[in-house]
């Protein structure tokens, strides 16, 4: 049997983003959010625009979907499929890491936890699925906001609440933050949220590579991070893995 072929991959994966967004996105934005080269994005957008499932604003340049389209839902994946391909690879991350794992998605602005799976210890914990999460402050909602611009853009342009004196507030910082989250394919938040506690988190992407979801573990910083107070890369490796794998298993076979 023959092969996906990448490119229908990529067109939907961009047909889907321009779908979700809030507002018209460029051809970087495009790039940016689906981890291709620029050239690549334009190819496909200006082939989508020609058959007409995009349209081209005149006065900004930027894009979103065409006429031709009658209807394009908002969400490709359903958060059941996410949560049900995902659970074979949190557990094994909590059993690894020693930390409690979320699978998260965002709705609305925020980061639905779709999974969770409890520290593997006694100690008391609380069950955060259908929690939503502030995504400025997590590092579940840094990893999605760098993949999402529209999403990015509105927490920028609003007044993001500091919840420790280290919650990233600014534009330009969080701006920088999810460059390097996309820079370095994860990303992690220390006592941004919670004194004493760290995150570490990576995308989960469906086809095309659209990032649909994100994998994190959280617990103290004393576990989380290294004497240097940087995320221990033997749990970033563990997280990443996950990532991958749950990717994997959404037909992102790049990851």
């Amino acid at each position: 049997m023959p092969g996906q072929v990448q490119s229908i991959a990529r067109a939907a994966a961009i047909l889907r983003l321009l779908a979700a967004s809030s507002g018209r996105l460029g051809i970087g934005e495009i790039a940016r959010s689906l981890d291709l080269p620029k050239g690549t994005a334009h190819g496909i957008v200006r082939t989508l625009q020609d058959v007409g499932f995009v349209e081209q604003d005149k006065t900004s340049g930027k894009y979103q979907l065409g006429a031709a389209l009658l209807h394009l839902g908002t969400s490709y994946l359903d958060v059941n499929e996410l949560r049900s391909r995902s659970i074979n690879w949190a557990d094994p991350l909590a059993a690894r890491s020693g930390e409690a794992v979320r699978i998260g998605t965002l709705l609305d602005g925020k980061v639905l936890v779709v999974h969770h799976v409890f520290r593997p210890d006694d100690t008391l914990q609380t069950l955060d699925v259908g929690s939503l999460l502030p995504p400025h402050a997590t590092a579940l909602g840094k990893v999605l906001l760098a993949y999402d611009v529209g999403a990015a853009n509105t927490v920028m342009q609003g007044e993001p609440e500091p919840y420790t004196r280290r919650t990233v507030v600014t534009a330009r910082t969080l701006s920088q933050a999810l460059t390097k989250i996309r820079e370095n394919g994860w990303g992690a938040e220390i006592e941004e949220m919670t004194l004493g506690e760290a995150s570490i988190a990576a995308p989960i992407r469906g086809y095309g590579g659209l990032v649909v979801g994100a994998i994190g573990l959280s617990g103290p910083v004393d576990r989380v991070c290294d004497g240097q107070g940087q995320p221990r890369p033997t749990l970033v490796a563990y997280v990443r893995d996950a990532a991958r794998a749950v990717s994997r298993d959404l037909g992102a076979a790049r990851w």
